[in-house]
């Protein structure tokens, strides 16, 4: 692909070599040449409203042409009337309108000469009508009798085609037509027979001109129509004969000869009309046919069955018609033979030509039409008589005119005429004779610029007679290229090695010429769009983007475009913004279905255009299913079977089917079944006693589609029940009360109506079995013995059978309280807090029903340490129904507690066991209640404690511990002191060192060991301090304000943590246990916890 660099674009290389193929026959203007009319006049009408008419003939030639016009076969002289205006150089007059303008009617013809010959142009006519009138006249009124034929004639004045003719009245109201009264093509009006209603005053005739935009009128014409005087009294003999007398069978009166028959000549192509019209009483009845060769015409009947209209006539419709008219009293015909003609066309017209000297040429004419056309010869406008052409190297005959060894001065205008009595037309050949050298057409220095992979061309038009040899060299290389015909020389696959410059040389035997053009090669533009062919869920976004390689010198000039489907997209010129073009970029901000497509990026440069495609698919749930049908309808099952509907893009790959019934859950859709893959029939499963529609959902990997329409109805036919209740069970009532219940059948597992349940039970040591049939889903025992066992069946029936043998159940009747208690309990106390309960179960038929456990409960009655008796607080703890014993935690050391025990079952508990007394050793006591540090001096330190709140026991004493401390982790020795005076709350410590830091610990002692320690930390005084520590300290303001912030901080804390403890929060509190944790508490950890999961568990089930 090139381009002059003068140009825009590679289309326009490509419309220089079309012109190049024209140019081969065309001679350019500068060489000497015959004239050519290039404007022929046509057929006008000079109407009377226009201000002028124009009459166009235009030529080239070298000379220009002179323009010369003939009228009617004469020499009409463009200057002899001052109304016609001419211009130079130009064959076209006006003609101004200033009445009186009839003169110029006639035929036209113009002639184009120079020296070399004469041009002639069509003869064409100028019509210049006049203003239609119809003639002033009287016009005596007609009187007709009754059932007379009539016609009115209407004789419109002539005037420029087309005509339309109506009959009207006064009040320009349509007069009525029907098969009776109608008008004919000449604009008569006719009647087949006339009555009384026909009588009216007013008729007038309306002569239509468009053209001329003149409508005429006749004068009105009265029409009387009158009874004889025997038909004025119709119960007269005479006026019945007279009616006989007035009818009579069709006669035609249109066509108007006498014969049977007629000839009609219509022009090819033209529209046949023939028309019948016949009078008669009563009114006759008209039909065609076509009687010739057996064929059916293709006329149209108008103007109520009298006209057969033929459109657009060919050859075929040449034939015999017949129109047959026909009432009750007989029938008439008329034929008509149709021969079509045609004027002349043409089918071989004389050739122009351009010929060296020496050579030849053949002109042929030859024409067809009916009558056969006459052909005429004429050379420069002149017959070949009157042209007095004589050479014994031309050789004329009708058909033929030929020219052997041409001169210069040969050159001339032949015309060719044929004609027939329904035209003429007209054929021009023009012979120019020449001998020159070659005339360079292509402009020297053109500059191409082609692209790398295109075809290039390279023009070098010229004109030469004779023809010249062509070659092209390269960058002053003689070594030849070959062009083409027309001169132009074609690299089909451009390289950058084909860059450079170019020599064109023309040659003949008049003379040789030359032009240079420079090639540029470019590299060709290369586009690609991402994602390539990318599959979108719809309502998503997607973003193609177009990557462009192009020729830095055509950066200016790089576009890019997008397309989809072949058509271009306007710039952001798309509904709601949503397809949005920026720069390289193609972005769809919400695809739609409608969004799928192959998208074309374009990449244009002023020299190529290169393009990729990239398609999106729209993915989307699958279009409802269509045209639900069912077939094969049974009473348990029917097919369903429809269309799936658009996959959109992702193959469906499930289907559901779903039912609706309007007798249970009317307007409620359920689940049927499902079918994988894409089936798109099935055979259905159906219960009995329903009334069924379907609808289908089709499933793809993006999601369900909408449902399908619903299909008709189809109702099952009733059947005995398939299935019985299910889940029988005797639940707990009152005493003596047996409550046997089910699950009821669903409204669709019934299969008819009626449903009833037949129940039937007996004690399972007994034979014989109760029955009772109910509606409801549990039937109530009355009177039945307590906790026996039953046997039960329930079967489902309606009123069309019962369901299949029932399965028996075995249950048991209602339950009471446990009416013993355990016997033989005892309590052994396994340490201070923890003790173990052993029972004797109760005898199986003292339950009266499904033992559920055992309840032990206890309580503390007193201390032991004080004597003291306690508020009763009652604990309990289940047990599993296989359990005779139990362990009682969280008890309180050296106490004494009352435990009982008692059986429970469904319905209650039993009564309570006899009470057992058991008591609690001592434990370990409680840590002292306090620990203060008083007089401390410089090596010694008073202690003073009090007793622990909880003993938990005889307190026997108590044990002092000290050890130095500092800032480290090293710590002194531990030191102890043993304290065997329980009521010793004070005690002075000695031999400490001076201004040393010590932590003392305080414990309390039982005969079952010593608590946990109180702490407390102390530095002793300097040497010559004689104030303690805590006295030199609390005196000091700092110290005063620090405790109270501490204790407003600390009260702030407390109160934090009580509403989110009351809001249910739970906190994690760990805590420094003591060097010597207890190591009886830990002993029975497990088992305690074990206990509480008992508990636990009996909690839930209530």
């Amino acid at each position: 692909m090139e381009m002059p660099s003068n140009t825009k674009g590679a289309a326009v290389c490509l419309l220089l070599f079309v012109l190049s193929l024209a140019a081969a026959i065309e001679i350019p203007l500068s060489v000497r040449q015959l004239p050519t009319i290039t404007e022929h006049p046509t057929d006008q009408v000079a109407f009377p409203f226009d201000e002028e008419f124009t009459i166009k003939c235009e030529a080239i030639g070298n000379p220009h042409p002179s323009f010369t016009w003939r009228k009617d076969g004469k020499v009409f002289d463009l200057q002899g009337d001052p109304r016609i205006l001419t211009s130079n150089n130009s064959g076209t007059f006006v003609v101004r309108n200033r009445g009186n303008i009839s003169i110029f009617q006639g035929r036209y013809r113009c002639l184009a000469s120079n020296e070399l010959g004469t041009a002639m142009s069509d003869e064409i006519e100028l019509v210049v009508p006049g203003i239609p009138k119809f003639p002033k006249e009287k016009i005596d009124p007609i009187d007709v009798e009754y059932g007379d034929a009539m016609v009115l004639h209407c004789n419109p004045p002539k005037g420029i085609p087309p005509l339309h003719i109506y009959w009207m009245n006064i009040d320009l109201q349509h007069i009525p037509q029907d098969e009776r009264v109608s008008m004919s093509l000449k604009g008569d009006l006719f009647f087949a027979n006339v009555d009384e209603n026909d009588s009216r005053s007013d008729y007038c005739c309306f002569a239509a001109f468009p053209r001329l935009r003149t409508i005429v009128q006749k004068m009105p014409m009265t029409l009387t129509v009158t009874r004889s005087k025997h038909t004025n009294d119709s119960s007269s003999p005479s006026a019945a004969k007279a009616n006989l007398i007035k009818e009579r069978k069709p006669k035609l009166v249109i066509p108007e000869s006498s014969g049977h028959s007629s000839e009609v000549t219509v022009i090819k192509g033209s529209d046949l009309f023939l028309e019948c019209i016949a009078e008669g009483l009563p009114t006759p009845h008209l039909t065609w046919r076509r009687v010739d060769r057996g064929r059916d015409d293709r006329g149209v009947r108008e103007n109520f069955g009298k006209i057969l209209k033929i459109e657009q006539v060919t050859t075929d419709d040449g034939g015999v018609y017949e129109c047959i008219a026909k009432n009750v009293l007989g029938e008439t015909k008329h034929q008509f033979t149709v021969d079509v003609e045609e004027p002349p066309i043409w089918v071989t017209k004389p050739k122009s030509g351009v010929y060296g000297v020496g050579e030849s040429f053949v002109l042929l004419c030859q024409a067809i039409g009916y009558p056969e056309p006459t052909i005429k010869w004429k050379v420069n406008g002149r017959s070949l008589d009157e042209a007095e052409i004589k050479s014994n190297r031309a050789v004329f005959s009708t058909r033929e005119i030929s020219v052997t060894d041409l001169e210069l001065q040969d050159s001339a205008v032949y015309q060719c005429e044929a004609t027939n009595k329904h035209g003429t037309i007209l054929a021009t050949a023009n012979i120019n004779v020449l001998n020159i050298p070659p005339e360079m057409l292509t402009p020297d220095g053109e500059e191409y610029v082609a692209v790398v992979g295109y075809p290039s061309r390279l023009y070098c038009q010229f004109f030469a007679v004779p023809s010249p040899d062509v070659t092209w060299t390269k960058d002053y290389d003689m070594q030849h290229l070959d062009p083409d015909q027309n001169g132009t020389l074609e690299i089909r696959v451009t390289r950058k090695e084909d860059a450079g410059s170019y020599t064109c040389w023309v040659k003949n035997s008049a003379g040789r010429r030359a032009i240079t053009a420079t090639l540029t090669v470019r590299n060709a533009t290369k586009i690609s769009v991402l994602p390539k062919n990318p599959q979108i869920l719809k309502s998503h976004p997607v973003a193609l983007k177009c990557h462009a390689e192009f020729d830095s010198h055509l950066k200016h000039h790089f576009q890019i475009s997008w397309r989809k489907d072949g058509e271009e997209l306007v710039k952001n010129d798309t509904e709601d913004g949503r397809i949005i073009m920026e720069m390289d970029t193609l972005i769809i901000s919400n695809v739609e279905l409608e969004d799928q497509g192959v998208y074309t990026c374009v990449g244009r440069t002023s020299l190529d255009i290169a393009t990729d495609d990239s398609r999106i698919t729209v993915l989307y749930v699958p279009d409802p299913p269509e045209d639900l049908h069912l077939s094969e309808k049974q009473s348990r099952s029917v097919r369903l079977s429809w269309n799936a509907g658009s996959s959109n893009n992702s193959p469906i790959n499930e289907s559901i089917v779903e039912f609706e019934e309007n007798r249970w859950e009317p307007r409620k859709w359920q689940e049927l079944i499902r079918l994988p893959g894409n089936d798109s029939t099935v055979v259905l499963p159906l219960s009995p006693y329903v009334n069924y529609q379907f609808r289908v959902i089709s499933v793809n990997a993006v999601g369900r589609s909408q449902p399908s329409e619903p299909s008709e109805r189809y109702e099952t036919p009733p059947a005995a029940p398939d299935k019985n209740p299910e889940n029988i069970r005797i639940e707990s009532s009152e005493p003596h009360e047996m409550n046997m219940t089910w699950e009821p059948l669903k409204p669709m597992e019934q299969n008819g109506p009626g449903l009833e349940y037949k129940v039937n039970w007996k004690q399972q040591d007994n034979v014989e079995w109760d029955e009772e049939t109910v509606k409801k889903h549990f039937l109530i025992l009355k009177n039945t013995p307590t906790f026996v066992p039953y046997d039960i069946k329930v079967q489902a029936v309606n009123s069309f059978g019962s369901g299949p043998e029932p399965n028996i159940i075995t249950g048991y009747s209602s339950e009471d309280i446990p009416e013993a208690a355990p016997s033989n309990v005892i309590v052994h106390a396994i340490n201070s807090t923890l003790a173990k309960a052993i029972w004797s179960t109760i005898p199986k038929d003292r339950v009266r029903g499904h033992l559920r456990g055992y309840k032990v409960s206890w309580w503390k009655i007193r201390s032991r340490l004080d004597g003291k008796s306690h508020r009763q607080e009652k604990r309990f703890l289940t047990f599993n129904a296989d359990r005779n014993d139990g362990m009682i935690p969280g008890l309180e050391p050296f106490s004494e507690y009352l435990l009982t025990v008692l059986a429970f079952n469904s319905k209650g508990a039993g009564p309570e066991s006899n009470t057992y007394k058991f008591q609690t050793p001592e434990g370990v006591p409680e840590k002292p209640h306090f620990l203060k540090i008083l007089n401390l001096d410089k090596d010694s330190v008073t202690l003073s404690w009090g007793p622990p709140k909880k003993p938990n026991g005889i307190v026997t004493g108590y044990i002092l511990q000290y050890q130095i401390i500092n800032e480290t982790d090293d710590i002194g020795p531990l030191h102890e002191i043993n304290i065997t005076n329980p009521s010793s709350f004070n005690f002075r410590l000695s031999n400490l060192s001076i201004s040393t830091k010590y932590k003392f610990y305080a414990r309390a002692c039982t005969v079952q060991g010593c608590g946990k320690p109180i702490t407390e930390e102390a530095v002793t005084v300097s040497e010559g301090t004689s104030i303690g520590i805590y006295e030199r300290i609390s005196t000091q303001g700092w110290f005063i304000g620090l405790m109270g912030a501490i204790a407003l901080l600390t009260l702030l804390l407390l109160t934090v943590c009580f509403v989110k403890r009351n809001k249910g929060g739970k906190y994690s509190v760990k805590e420094k246990e003591d060097l010597h944790p207890d190591p009886e508490g830990q002993s029975i950890k497990d088992e305690i916890f074990g206990e509480y999961r008992l508990v636990c568990a009996y909690s839930s089930l209530h």
